[in-house]
């Protein structure tokens, strides 16, 4: 299999989305991909356990993509070796009527993971500058003072959206958030090909929406502000990774060795010892358990 570095998929300088590559050949079939992805994950989720222990860290693992780009699946087969009380999930939608009382960051701040443990966000708080972009009608029910009109959506209020969330990226990491954010690239040929299937297999159907047919017609709008996203908000406290996402069993074992190239450069990530008076005391813990 063909190696591969952190460096050959983040986003470092400013890019031109058509540039990015929506797939690549890691001279792997799907068995030898597969079985590289459980070791990795294995691996990762001995690091997710000291990390546990350790309690001084959390993950941020944050995942974008168009419809189909395979974001439900990867977080399934990424993350399957992880103990399940050290990760926690979230799906952002369409925002609730209590959510939209609040600032836009709100609900994703109060899902950040807590020390110790990985937090997903599946579609993430750069749907703020993505969907609400391409639909700034949208923006009209945030209720949002000096906003009264789609007309008052300048180039200024995007800009200080984008300040916004970098310096709440910024703020999280500061404290302890290690954060991966992970574009997966999708040719417009695969979702078409992604979209037929869902509606040539009966089992496959209730993924479908005649909404996702509306969205694909705004597909070069959609990557216009992917771009923007890319070049204004990867940073090295909170980089972009581009994931070439037309062959789902090759992105999913990119995505995870990132993960864990990264992770085992924190060294000083391990298991706490037993204190002192405890550990010296080990074998009388153990004569009394074995003369029970």
């Amino acid at each position: 299999m063909k190696d591969i570095t952190i460096a050959d998929f983040k986003i470092t300088s400013k890019i031109n989305i058509k540039d990015l590559p929506t797939q690549i050949d890691l001279n792997a079939n799907k068995k030898e991909l597969k079985e590289a992805l459980r070791e990795v994950s294995e691996d990762l989720a001995d690091i997710q356990n000291a990390m546990y222990a350790h309690g001084k860290y959390s993950v941020l693992f944050c995942i974008q993509g168009m419809d189909t780009a395979g974001k439900d699946s990867l977080i399934r087969e990424v993350f399957k070796e992880f103990n399940v009380r050290g990760i926690v999930a979230h799906s952002f939608k369409k925002p609730t009527e209590l959510e939209l009382k609040h600032d836009y960051l709100w609900r994703h701040y109060i899902a950040l993971p807590a020390r110790g443990k990985f937090g997903i966000f599946n579609r993430t708080h750069y749907e703020n500058v993505l969907v609400t972009r391409v639909h700034p009608n949208y923006l009209m029910y945030e209720n949002m003072p000096d906003i009264t009109s789609v007309d008052d959506v300048n180039d200024a209020f995007w800009d200080k959206r984008f300040n916004e969330i970098n310096a709440f990226e910024k703020h999280i990491a500061e404290n302890g958030t290690i954060i991966f954010k992970f574009f997966l690239n999708l040719s417009k040929e695969e979702q078409k090909n992604r979209l037929l299937r869902r509606l040539n297999r009966p089992d496959k159907n209730w993924k479908f929406s005649s909404d996702d047919l509306k969205e694909r017609k705004l597909w070069d709008k959609y990557q216009e502000c992917y771009e923007d996203v890319l070049n204004r908000s990867s940073r090295p406290h909170a980089p972009w990774f581009n994931i070439p996402a037309d062959d789902k069993p090759t992105a999913r074992y990119i995505v995870a060795k990132i993960l864990y190239d990264t992770l085992k450069t924190y060294t000083d990530i391990r298991e706490p010892e037993l204190p002192a008076k405890e550990k010296a005391n080990i074998h009388i813990y153990k004569q009394q358990l074995e003369n029970e």
